[in-house]
């Protein structure tokens, strides 16, 4: 499994005790540099999720947590085309977004970000080849609204 957008690696270690053989990349390069120090026996790379470097179909999955956050609607196709690239038919991804009415951008601690309304997100999913199995969002009280999106990839995407 990928952790696309791994960050510091919390994840991707996460998957590992469960006994998920992951791995984890990401374009910044102190995320790496503390995800490899954090997690030695973890393989952690620099790069972008936009053009792995990973064999077609040769993955059971990809985690997408709060990674997608920095596309919008003119170029979120671009991972997700890489993903349903990458991932094997019948393989799974997981999406962890912000949630909105609208699709729309707001600051970020690393760049900007986007808001996504479930449905529409989901239709790009449907539109790189991936079936949605299901759905989840939750609000707090001064939190923003967060959704997340269980897809398969289908055999043809």
């Amino acid at each position: 499994m990928l952790d696309a957008g791994c960050g510091p690696g919390q994840w991707t270690d996460f998957l590992a005790a469960c006994g998920v053989a992951a791995c984890g990349v990401d374009l910044v390069p102190e995320f790496v540099e503390r995800a490899r120090a954090q997690y030695p026996d973890l393989s952690f790379e620099i790069g972008s999720f936009e053009t792995l470097d990973v064999a077609t179909e040769s993955l059971g999955g990809v985690l997408s947590w709060y990674s997608l956050i920095h596309h919008g609607p003119q170029d979120i196709q671009t991972p997700l085309a890489e993903f349903a690239r990458v991932i094997r038919p019948g393989g799974g991804l997981l999406v962890g977004f912000f949630e909105g009415t609208t699709v729309e951008t707001f600051d970020h601690a690393v760049t900007t970000a986007h808001r996504w309304p479930v449905a529409e997100l989901s239709w790009q999913l449907v539109q790189a080849g991936f079936e949605v199995i299901e759905t989840h969002t939750r609000t707090g009280t001064g939190s923003r609204p967060h959704g997340a999106i269980t897809a398969r990839r289908q055999s043809n995407p």
